[in-house]
């Protein structure tokens, strides 16, 4: 896979997971089967057999459910022994940020925390399309695999729509596969 192509999928998932789908990205996937198809064969045939509104309705209500009410997709909160989320200069991933001289204004979003799960892949959307091997590395190693992949297990009980649970196994082999890829 191609650094286009990874920055894509990392693009995709950093939408995912920042909020519910809109209706207009509901139509997208929708009409790109293929891509459907690397998500899971169950994501396509809930998408085939569905319109936009049932699956705009599903959805929503699984993102909110999942991500929002019974887990919060936040390194801090997952990582921390008392679920406490971190924001700020005491944020390892904030620290992160700024010890590789990067920026993040979370002034421009709804998500508040540097360690957000959208922001993270959104972040290493951004360390592939640099080119940076070490810091796609770097971080993926003391950040995005250290939680995300255990996330994903546990959230995968959570979501009730065939989208959200092969989008979950989806995100899981691709991050694995991605960072194999990056030690070879």
């Amino acid at each position: 896979m191609d650094n286009t192509q990874r920055a894509f999928v990392y693009g995709f998932l950093s939408t995912v997971f920042s909020d519910k789908l809109s209706k207009e990205s509901i139509a997208d996937i929708k009409n790109n089967p293929n891509f459907l198809d690397l998500i899971g064969e169950n994501a396509r045939r809930f998408f085939d057999e569905n319109d936009i509104d049932v699956l705009d309705e599903e959805l929503n209500i699984d993102f909110t459910s999942a991500f929002l009410v019974n887990s919060h997709p936040v390194e801090s909160s997952v990582t921390d022994a008392k679920h406490q989320i971190s924001t700020g200069l005491e944020n390892p991933v904030m620290n992160f940020y700024i010890e590789n001289g990067f920026e993040i204004n979370l002034n421009n979003t709804n998500l508040l925390t540097p360690d957000h799960i959208a922001i993270e892949l959104g972040f290493m959307q951004n360390l592939v399309l640099s080119g940076d091997l070490k810091l796609q590395k770097d971080f993926m190693r003391k950040h995005i695999l250290k939680w995300m992949i255990p996330f994903f297990v546990g959230a995968k009980n959570l979501v009730e729509t065939p989208f959200y649970k092969d989008f979950l196994d989806f995100a899981t082999e691709f991050l694995l596969s991605d960072y194999e890829g990056l030690n070879v």
